[in-house]
């Protein structure tokens, strides 16, 4: 008897633990054209296939519209109180916007991009593409496009003036 006591006790206990262990949903989420802002540029989300998203173990999401959004943030203090090193992040496919783990994705440069740094992702690899790892070191080594937008944007809003 005191046997089977026991085992009810241990049982209990371990569906008491199941029931409030809360298990993060880290897979990617849709975005809402209306709400949804790049959390290092403030700018609204416009196009899937060039949008990237963090989710962390908390189930909270940050959005970028640009990878190179996604290359900054991660270098703030934000990202790591944020918990960005066991966060999930994904990047819209350049052709058909399917969410794509960031490290899964292969890189061409050359694009035009939300925020002029250039790189677009795919699923399958192709030539001249570079890997994650690569591409994040290429932005901070400032190998983008970046420098041209800016003057293009510069140039346009002198001719607005």
């Amino acid at each position: 008897m005191k046997n089977r006591f026991n085992l009810l006790l241990i049982l209990c206990g371990m569906m008491l633990i199941a029931a409030c262990t809360r298990t993060a949903d880290q897979t990617p989420r849709e975005i809402n054209f209306d709400r949804d802002i790049c959390i290092n540029c403030l700018m609204g989300l416009a196009d899937q296939k060039f949008s990237a998203q963090s989710v962390n173990m908390r189930n909270e999401v940050l959005w970028y519209d640009d990878l190179g959004c996604l290359v900054e943030y991660m270098k703030t203090p934000d990202w790591e109180s944020y918990g960005g090193d066991d966060a999930v992040s994904y990047i819209g496919d350049a052709e058909t916007g399917e969410w794509l783990r960031v490290e899964d994705a292969w890189y061409v440069f050359g694009v035009d991009t939300p925020m002029g740094y250039g790189y677009a992702a795919h699923k399958e690899k192709r030539e001249g593409a570079f890997d994650f790892e690569t591409t994040v070191q290429r932005i901070n080594d400032g190998l983008t496009m970046r420098e041209d937008f800016l003057e293009k944007k510069k140039m346009l809003h002198h001719d607005m003036n």
